[in-house]
């Protein structure tokens, strides 16, 4: 027998949206079919695994999560939405007539909902295909991500936690370029030369001993560090513009940071701290002109113009991405601060990360988060910007 929950009406402030939002595309129902590893399922159930299971939430009720007899206990304990089992929705006796799991899914999803159902753009094509015989799917372009821009305290919070962990790992990353020493232009600690790899290596250890994990950390020098997302590879070399890019995440609360330095070890070219200087000047020019109602793409194109008043382009090369993005459960999320960003309201986090690149001189990044509040830019990155070390 399929078991129906009837929950109690959710107060809280993402239910109350999400309801907007069903009522919008006069929709009877949002459902996502995802393991945690997808943001909005860990948005909204709050609850981590990596298989997939099903999330649905019914105009005025809390929301329910559909798991597997394996996971019910620990979904009880740790989800802040209702829990069924499989079992319990009806699967397993689904199971006995139909072997195709997607048709087995969809029909076990259609005993719970009905009429039009709201889906995120990356639900599952096969079982949207199988629902239709069920019911109305519908695209959500915009309500939960939209939802998931504006933070709560308790996300600030968080965000704000694994920032300060972040910045003891570039803390950490910066301290063997100083203590290094210079051998014919290359970066030696401990006899060995210093490599991106090696200081990789060693912000990753420091992330993991406080909780975060992060991939793709970006530790380039010269040459490299002219494509704005070269990882990096090889030996460090001595005043030639080394970028550092972290953006790990909790592994507890699932939230990221984002964090960029550019340094050189000793002196470096006259070019290098024009470019350092001005990407310095474009990001706090970006601070300044941050405010709920104003848009993305202005402020972007604010500092589009203001690199070109010093004779830097935009494109190809020069300022070649965004000025800045979202982030929260996922490392870019909205609201975009580009050519295609919305206006911003009180409670998204942002990065601002203005930089230049030129093939045969190199790149600087400089990069902070915060969160837009009625008074402008509350920064959260609190770490000193220095060229020369």
């Amino acid at each position: 027998m399929i078991k129906v929950l009837d929950v109690l009406k959710h107060k809280c402030d993402t239910m109350d949206a999400l309801d907007r939002g069903l009522k919008k595309y006069r929709a009877d129902a949002y459902l996502i079919y995802a393991s945690s590893n997808d943001a909005d399922m860990r948005y909204l159930s709050r609850f981590k695994t990596n298989d997939p299971f099903v999330y649905f939430k019914r105009k005025g009720d809390l929301g329910t999560i559909i798991v597997s007899q394996m996971e019910y206990a620990r979904a009880k304990r740790e989800s802040t939405v209702a829990v069924i089992s499989r079992t319990e929705a009806g699967l397993m006796d689904i199971l006995k007539k139909e072997k195709n799991p997607w048709k087995a899914t969809a029909k076990m999803i259609a005993g719970q909902v009905n009429g039009k159902i709201l889906v995120p753009p990356k639900f599952p094509l096969a079982l949207a295909q199988e629902l239709k015989n069920f019911v109305k799917i519908i695209v959500d372009d915009d309500i939960l991500e939209s939802i998931r821009a504006v933070k709560t305290n308790k996300e600030l919070q968080q965000i704000q936690n694994v920032q300060n962990i972040t910045q003891g790992a570039m803390k950490l990353a910066l301290s063997y370029i100083k203590k290094s020493k210079v051998k014919k232009d290359i970066l030696y600690f401990n006899d060995k030369p210093l490599t991106s790899e090696r200081v990789r290596i060693e912000i990753h250890k420091f992330l993991l001993n406080n909780g975060c994990c992060a991939t793709d950390t970006i530790v380039s020098c010269g040459e490299d560090a002219a494509i704005p997302h070269n990882m990096g590879s090889g030996p460090l070399h001595s005043g030639s513009p080394i970028v550092i890019d972290m953006f790990p995440q909790d592994e507890t609360s699932g939230y990221y940071t984002d964090m960029t330095r550019t340094v050189s070890k000793g002196e470096t070219e006259s070019k290098i701290l024009e470019m350092y200087g001005a990407v310095r000047e474009a990001q706090r020019l970006g601070m300044a002109q941050v405010c709920p109602g104003i848009s993305g793409s202005e402020i972007h194109q604010e500092v589009v113009d203001f690199f070109k008043d010093l004779g830097y382009e935009s494109g190809a090369k020069g300022f070649m991405h965004n000025l800045g993005h979202g982030i929260g459960l996922e490392v870019h999320e909205a609201p975009s601060v580009g050519p295609s960003g919305k206006k911003l309201v009180k409670g998204n986090v942002i990065t601002l990360e203005p930089g230049l690149y030129y093939p045969g001189i190199g790149g600087v990044r400089l990069e902070d988060i915060g969160a837009v509040t009625s008074k402008g830019f509350k920064r959260f990155t609190k770490f000193p910007e220095e060229l020369v070390i």
